[in-house]
Formats: C-alpha cells, sequence, structure tokens
C-alpha cells in the first residue's frame, strides 16, 4: 500500500513513513492508493484486537504480522481501557449508541491515539528516523488531552498542544493543564480551533522553522486526524459495531446507518473508509452543532465556511475548516482548486455523494436530547452524542438499523449535562456536579476525575495566534 498527497505531490510513500511525517510537504494530507476489499466482515466472536489486526494490516503493509500484533496489543487492554471489550454497544429498542469513551481520557480520540505512539515508534525504528518527534497539535478538547496521555515520557519524542483557552469545558481544560510528563507542553491560545489549527499547518510547513529544526535534531509530526495512524484505527470500531449486532442476532448482510457527531471530519470519514471496504453501511450521518458548515454542504452542495463561529456545549465540534474533509474532496472530486480553497475561507460547490446525509442540533435540542434520552432510558449521554441523538430522531425510519456514535463520556460535560436534565444544577460547578451526576446514575466518579479539581496546575501559558510559532521555539 503505498500513500499519495491530496495536493497533488506524486510522491509515493509507505504508511511508517507517512505516520512520521504526519502532513504533506505540499500541505496535502496522505490518503492511499486505493481502498481495500475485504472479502468478508471479521467474525463477530472475534475480539476487538482481532478486528484491529486484521483490518489495519491492509493499510500497515510495511509493518510485519508481529509489529501490527504487538502495537494493538499494547493499546487496546485492560491497562488503557476500562471495557472489557473496549468499544461497548448499547442496545436500547430503538437505536444503538457505540461506547467509544471507555478509554484513559474518557473520548473517542483514545480509540486512536492509544495507539499511536506504538504505530510511530514502530514507524521511527522501520525509517531509521534518529530525529526527536515533536508532535504539534491543535485541539478542540479531546485530542489534546488523549494525545499528551498517550505520548507521555515516551523517549524520543516532544508533544506540543495548542487550544483554544476559552472553546474547551471546564473538565478538558482542567485535564490538559494538570497533564504531568517530563515531554509534554500546554499552551492556550486566544481565539478559536480553526485559528489554532490553521497556525499549526503554516508552523508545519515554515521551511526555514523546519531546518532549523532539523539542524537541533527535531523534526515535526501530528497527533491530529490528519496522521494516517490517527485516521486508520478508527476504521476498526465501525466493523466491530456491526458485528456487534450480528452477534446480537442481525443477519450479516443488513445494511445498517452511522449517525456521527462530526467536527473535524476524521471520525466520519473512517465510517467511509469502512462502507468502502465493504461494509454493509446504508447512510453516514452527519450530524452538527450550530457550526453547521457540513450540514449545508450536504444539504446544498456548497461548502462555504466564510460564516460566523459559534460556541456551543459541544466544543470537540466547533470547528469551520474540518481539515479531514479535504481527504473526501480529494476521493470525490480531486480538483485543486476545490482543495485549496479548504486552505482558507472560501466556497465552493462539489456533488454530494449519496453515502451521506446531514443533519444539525440547536443548542435547545441538543439539551432536550440529554433529557428526553435520560427520562426514556435512563441513559445519560453527553453533549455531542446528543447532536448525534438529535439527527437520530429528524432522520429515523423503523425499518433501518442504526448505531449513534457516542463520542464522550457525560462525566467530560458535567455541567451541560446536569443542568439540560434540571436547571436546580446551576448552582454547583463543574466539578461538585461530577458527584451529582455519580448519584443520579449510581456509578462512581471515573477514577481521572475523583481529584482532578485538586491537581497542581502545570501549565498556565497562553499565547495570541501569531506567537504560537516563537511559543514552539521557545518550548524546544
Amino acid at each position: 500500500m503505498r500513500y499519495f498527497s491530496t495536493r497533488g505531490n506524486k510522491t509515493a510513500l509507505t504508511a511508517s513513513q507517512t505516520i512520521v511525517k504526519g502532513i504533506a510537504d505540499d500541505g496535502g494530507l496522505y490518503v492511499p492508493e486505493e481502498i481495500p476489499s475485504l472479502c468478508g466482515i471479521p467474525n463477530e466472536r472475534s475480539d476487538y484486537n482481532a478486528h484491529a489486526i486484521e483490518i489495519m494490516r491492509h493499510y500497515l503493509t510495511d509493518f510485519t504480522p508481529d509489529e501490527i500484533t504487538h502495537c494493538v496489543d499494547s493499546a487496546y487492554n485492560k491497562t488503557n481501557f476500562s471495557a472489557p471489550d473496549i468499544a461497548p454497544l448499547f442496545q436500547t429498542p430503538q437505536v444503538s449508541f457505540l461506547e467509544l469513551f471507555h478509554g484513559k481520557t474518557l473520548a473517542f480520540k483514545d480509540m486512536a491515539l492509544s495507539l499511536l505512539p506504538h504505530l510511530m515508534q514502530t514507524s521511527l525504528k522501520k525509517t531509521e528516523n534518529p530525529k526527536t518527534q515533536v508532535i504539534l497539535t491543535a485541539t478542540s478538547g479531546d485530542t489534546g488531552v488523549s494525545a499528551l496521555e498517550g505520548f507521555k515520557d515516551i523517549d524520543g519524542i516532544k508533544i506540543i498542544v495548542f487550544y483554544p483557552e476559552n472553546g474547551v469545558s471546564v473538565i478538558q481544560k482542567q485535564h490538559m493543564i494538570t497533564q504531568t510528563g517530563k515531554n509534554v507542553f500546554v499552551v492556550g491560545v486566544k481565539g478559536n480551533f480553526d485559528d489554532a489549527q490553521s497556525e499549526v499547518k503554516r508552523i508545519f510547513l515554515d521551511a526555514q522553522l523546519n531546518a532549523q529544526l532539523a539542524e537541533n535534531g527535531y523534526e515535526f509530526s501530528s497527533a491530529n486526524s490528519i496522521n494516517t495512524g490517527r485516521l486508520i484505527p478508527q476504521i476498526v470500531y465501525y466493523f466491530y459495531a456491526y458485528s456487534q449486532l450480528v452477534k446480537g442476532g442481525m443477519a450479516a448482510d443488513t445494511p445498517v446507518n452511522f449517525i456521527v457527531p462530526t467536527g473535524n471530519f476524521g471520525n466520519i470519514l473512517a465510517g467511509y473508509y469502512a462502507k468502502k471496504m465493504g461494509l454493509p453501511v446504508s447512510k453516514l450521518i452527519c450530524a452538527s452543532n450550530e457550526n453547521k458548515v457540513l450540514y449545508d454542504y450536504f444539504e446544498t452542495g456548497t461548502f462555504d465556511s466564510n460564516r460566523p463561529f459559534y460556541l456551543t456545549s459541544s466544543p470537540s465540534m466547533d470547528i469551520l475548516i474540518p481539515s479531514n474533509f479535504e481527504r473526501l474532496v480529494y476521493a470525490l472530486d480531486g480538483s485543486l482548486e476545490k482543495l485549496n480553497c479548504l486552505s482558507g475561507k472560501k466556497k465552493f460547490e462539489m456533488t454530494v455523494p449519496e453515502d451521506f446525509i446531514g443533519f444539525y442540533a440547536t443548542e435547545n435540542e441538543s439539551r432536550d436530547a440529554i433529557k428526553k434520552v435520560f427520562a426514556s432510558q435512563g441513559y445519560l449521554i453527553d453533549p455531542h452524542t446528543a447532536v448525534a441523538y438529535t439527527a437520530y430522531e429528524k432522520y429515523a425510519k423503523s425499518n433501518e438499523k442504526t448505531v449513534i456514535v457516542s463520542t464522550a463520556s457525560p462525566y467530560k460535560f458535567a455541567k451541560t449535562v446536569m443542568t439540560s436534565l434540571d436547571s436546580k444544577y446551576e448552582k454547583y460547578d463543574d466539578f461538585a456536579l461530577l458527584e451529582q451526576m455519580s448519584e443520579l446514575t449510581k456509578q462512581e466518579v471515573p477514577e481521572q476525575f475523583r481529584d482532578l479539581k485538586n491537581k497542581e496546575i502545570l501549565h498556565n501559558k497562553a499565547v495570541e495566534i501569531g506567537e504560537m510559532k516563537n511559543t514552539v521555539l521557545e518550548i524546544l
């Protein structure tokens, strides 16, 4: 399997080379030369690790079987995940919730970021790369926490995470700024996620800066879903969810809808790859919050990111320039003109693929969904999953099997969740609400959050967007 840049550079790279580089030299994202086909879905009796090994061997063809198995088993185990089956399926009579939040940071990013450090270390050995890797990442909340946890204290790697200082939840922020690790650095930025991500890409492509880093034994890589080592592992849980439905009695060829709360487009793109590999997917339903640039595209065929930006209660979706949308544009059109539009706030038109459909939820609809699901099912969902549930209600067809991809634990967004249930919780702060949520659900507060409020703040730096490059130099 060879990989090429979306921006037209015809240099072919191996999987391990793309994992180390993160982003292409021309600013594009790496894509496989073809989507491999599976002769059949992995056996429903197979565990999560077996699914991961089977699917990733088609993409990581320069890895040996033993290397893939070692990486997978090092990531998906009882040390890193509290659920024995890694990604359990919670089924209600109407819809199933694929729970992707049982990793160390209680968010779906753990599904790939528990694996990426092992893929990175293996790739560095395979490419005989002696440089210290600087993982440079912008986060809308969950990627930063998961990446910091995954890469902390790994020799030969430093990680720098930029996050929008006022654009993440209180608990997400506290999780990041108290993160331990001799090689981790967390910096707030005075802007939104799109601003931070665009500046990170500019830093990646700064030839003078890269030369300066190389002279000092450093080079950049990424933990965002722009890295193929983030994207490919996400394909696995779509197959695993389907196999669990089959195990529960569904016929093996039944088409299934997946509803995905979508921000940077990596999660739902992995579902698109799964469908192209042969998974019987009917529709990939893209659920947006009030930053509905993707909904508008799927509704009208026009992509236009030049619009107001809203801070919402589902901050990981507060994105107007979704990086991974570039991979879909490349797959559907390949027009360099359209791809270049994704680098700035411009618009273009493109035929909407029949694989997708879009819906969006207002803030009130999301809060109502949290309350409704708990009242009817006794099941608590986070604000991002609530956006997806709202999309489900708008699209629901009784004769179609549907899975909602649940991306975060409700504990990460305690304030929004609890006040959606009852206004009486307004008087409590986020950390007190963890205990209130525990009492309500009769479940213990996750271990990660029990003493989070009292942890020492280790990262208190905040900078303007234009100061990010110099901040990287200061850190290094």
